[in-house]
């Protein structure tokens, strides 16, 4: 063979060999990506702000999510290279993930780069005063930020929200503010004719007073029916939550039982001393006590009262309604004497136990007014 063609040989030879070889290394390399990861149990792992690939693959290895940092670099290498033959290139983002049992290196790597992590969530009940509600905010550690001002009561529409760590609590608020006009605008062309509140923010001001007084599907439409059809009669609302907000505002505690001295105890929201409507709602209404304001029972009844069950007993005349009260009495009094037979064994503390939420205090009952509109009790 002349010296030329050896060294051609040479030369296919070595491209061969390299070729061969880089075959092999790629072989192994895909294998090594797609080969089930140490991982025993699911986990969640941070990628923080500005953390490069590095110092990701370093804390990959070392949280036991992958077997080799050099691995997950080369595999991120590699990509990068390829998005030139039209390959996406592995683009890692700040989140919290879910890495599933034995994820692939190949798995890890797509995880972090589709960017969908993990969300966290806060549940934000009905009935929860603004206060409450920034405190519950404020107490999420997946949350930053500082609330500068409460916002306005009634504002906020309660639901579970999720979102990512590191959403600001204002952001969070804003969204809460955002869903709560969105579902007003559409919950107010749906209302029924003829209805004595004229506003959407009257429509939340009663919607908060029928969400404190009853927490029940079925009983929501039948109470809003009878605050509707004391404001159309020009009777006072007459309800025990306003008593209470108005004496402690958005700190109120709802579980607190109300004094025969605090019922005629006159503030700004007080129903028991006020004609009509509160100023502001008493705390954030959902979805079903505003639309069972805005869709009311189709009743005459003008009072309630709780049946010792959870449940209340609705009446169209004072008469009937002060039977009601005699025999919700009687359950109360059976109320109270458990509880003082209980008192021996839980301590002396025990017969100052307020009433079980079923069995609410009732308010005071008068005797039948001359004037409808001048009735004293409600429930």
């Amino acid at each position: 063979m002349s010296p030329a063609l050896r060294v051609l040989s040479g030369v296919f030879t070595l491209i061969a060999v390299v070729l061969i070889g880089g075959g092999a290394a790629v072989f192994w390399l895909e294998s090594e990506i797609e080969r089930p990861g140490p991982l025993a149990q699911p986990k969640v792992f941070v990628v923080r702000k500005g953390e490069g690939a590095r110092e990701i693959a370093a804390r990959l290895e070392s949280d036991g999510i992958i077997t080799s940092q050099s691995l997950f670099i080369a595999n991120y290498v590699g990509r990068s290279v390829a998005q030139w033959f039209g390959v996406k290139p592995l683009q890692l983002k700040a989140g919290d993930y879910q890495i599933k049992p034995q994820a692939s290196l190949s798995d890890v790597a797509d995880t972090l780069g589709e960017g969908r992590s993990v969300l966290f969530r806060v549940t934000l009940p009905e009935g929860l005063t603004s206060w409450q509600i920034t405190e519950r905010l404020k107490a999420d550690k997946n949350l930053t930020g500082e609330i500068e001002q409460i916002p306005l009561e009634g504002s906020l529409l309660p639901d579970t929200y999720k979102f990512s760590r590191g959403m600001t609590r204002a952001a969070l608020l804003d969204l809460m503010r955002s869903e709560q006009e969105d579902f007003l605008a559409k919950a107010w062309e749906q209302r029924a004719p003829n209805l004595p509140v004229k506003t959407i923010q009257e429509a939340v001001i009663l919607a908060s007073i029928v969400e404190k007084e009853t927490g029940r599907n079925d009983e929501r439409e039948k109470v809003a029916a009878v605050f509707v059809n004391r404001l159309r009669s020009g009777m006072r609302l007459q309800s025990d939550p306003t008593i209470l907000y108005g004496l402690f505002g958005g700190q109120v505690a709802w579980g607190k039982p109300i004094l025969k001295t605090e019922i005629q105890q006159k503030t700004a929201h007080n129903t028991y001393t006020i004609d009509g409507l509160p100023p502001t709602p008493i705390c954030n209404p959902g979805r079903p006590a505003i639309m069972a304001v805005l869709n009311p029972a189709k009743t005459k009844d003008l009072y309630f009262v709780a049946d010792g069950n959870g449940g209340h007993v609705f009446s169209e005349t004072l008469k009937d309604h002060n039977a009601a009260v005699t025999n919700w009495r009687k359950v109360e009094k059976e109320i109270r004497a458990k509880q003082s037979e209980a008192a021996p064994a839980k301590g002396a503390a025990a017969s100052a136990l307020p009433l079980p939420p079923s069995a609410a205090p009732v308010s005071p009952v008068a005797e039948p007014p001359v004037d409808p509109s001048k009735a004293k009790a409600k429930r």
